[in-house]
């Protein structure tokens, strides 16, 4: 007879039919890789690890794969007209193609979610060289991003075959990145819900919290969000749809220049945001701005703090607390011309949530660079 544990464990399994282990890479297409390449070593102290293009028998893409601890990204631009990159990058800017999940098994994870009512990016294909094997597959979601399980158990190479290892030959200082915190989705009025459905029905993520547009507005704008999660809580996915507003939201303008849905933001976590930002600050990374009136009442509004005031107004860091602990975090302006994705640097003690607290702060801040580009 089976032990209480062991039933319990048993059900916990059934639960999460979908194990995924975490977040591999992040892949953005971009116009021009090389460039970012220089820009992710130089300004956010990623190193470089493995190239692939014309040198290596690629013909119609150039990649690079930068890395920081556990964040892997990976930059890819076009060599011809009329590709896939190409096309994506001609419609939406520079933004994120892939969203890379580790997955055990890439076979299962493709047939079961393709057979919970996915839709095939590609079906699994096992992609191999002198290092071994790797199994990938992939599924759409909301407009043209992608999810592809990536199955290396049976690899010892550099990051994916058909890549070769590459030092830039620049000296790297890394800034205390640690590992993908979450990614955050626009998607279009009325389909937030949907999307919460497909990971829960698809993937078996879970919700963790949902904000309406009582939670996240201010005197101009609204928007509503679901955080979802999967089993083991390393990939968090909050999905923001925009709400009613008296003007245009930083939903509705993403939507607009991203032309459709896609990745907002990527929060990256830290275990010192004072001497990440700092460093950032000094390389030359540009941040959302915070009015001083934010911090006259941060303590009586979050408690007592290990970090300075001071400190944190001077780098613009903002604060916020849950019954689990604090979190301190930080936006950066969009990172490529067109106002659409940017960086979130995050640092959690305790904390489980997503700075409800900051919401209209970071909010009005963002309507200010609406509001400068012309677009509130």
């Amino acid at each position: 007879m089976d032990t209480i544990a062991e039933k319990k464990q048993s059900m916990k399994e059934m639960e999460d039919f979908m194990p995924i282990m975490g977040t591999d890479y992040v892949e953005i297409y971009t116009s021009n890789a090389r460039q970012a390449a220089y820009f992710y070593q130089s300004a956010f102290g990623f190193k470089p690890v493995a190239h692939c293009g014309l040198e290596t028998g690629v013909k119609d893409r150039e990649s690079y794969v930068v890395q920081q601890d556990k964040i892997r990204i990976v930059l890819t631009s076009p060599l011809k007209s009329g590709t896939e990159v190409g096309t994506h990058i001609d419609k939406h800017g520079d933004g994120v193609r892939v969203i890379a999940l580790w997955v055990d098994d890439a076979e299962y994870a493709y047939s079961t979610a393709v057979e919970r009512g996915a839709e095939s990016y590609f079906e699994p294909r096992e992609e191999s060289d002198v290092h071994g094997r790797v199994v990938r597959s992939g599924i759409k979601i909301y407009g043209d991003t992608v999810h592809i399980f990536v199955e290396r158990k049976d690899y010892s190479g550099v990051f994916l075959p058909g890549y070769e290892p590459w030092d830039s030959g620049m000296e790297i200082k890394p800034i205390g990145l640690k590992y993908v915190d979450h990614m955050v989705g626009n998607v279009e009025l009325g389909k937030m819900n949907y999307w919460v459905k497909f990971y829960e029905d698809v993937l078996g993520f879970r919700q963790m919290l949902s904000f309406d547009d009582k939670d996240i507005s201010t005197k101009y704008t609204a928007l509503m969000s679901k955080v979802m999660s999967n089993g083991n809580g390393r990939i968090k996915f909050p999905i923001n749809e925009p709400a009613k507003g008296v003007k245009k939201s930083q939903v509705e303008e993403y939507l607009d220049f991203y032309e459709g849905p896609g990745v907002q933001h990527v929060a990256v976590a830290t275990n010192n945001i004072i001497d990440t930002i700092a460093e950032l600050r000094s390389r030359g990374i540009q941040f959302l701005s915070i009015p001083d009136t934010y911090y006259d009442e941060l303590e009586d509004r979050v408690g007592e703090i290990d970090e300075q005031t001071s400190t944190l107004r001077k780098l613009g860091i903002l604060v916020d607390r849950d019954d689990e602990g604090s979190l301190l975090q930080i936006f950066t302006k969009p990172i490529q011309p067109r106002p659409t994705m940017f960086f979130e640097i995050i640092q959690r003690k305790g904390a489980t949530s997503f700075g409800k607290g900051n919401f209209k702060a970071l909010f009005e801040a963002i309507e200010r660079e609406q509001e400068l580009r012309g677009t509130l």
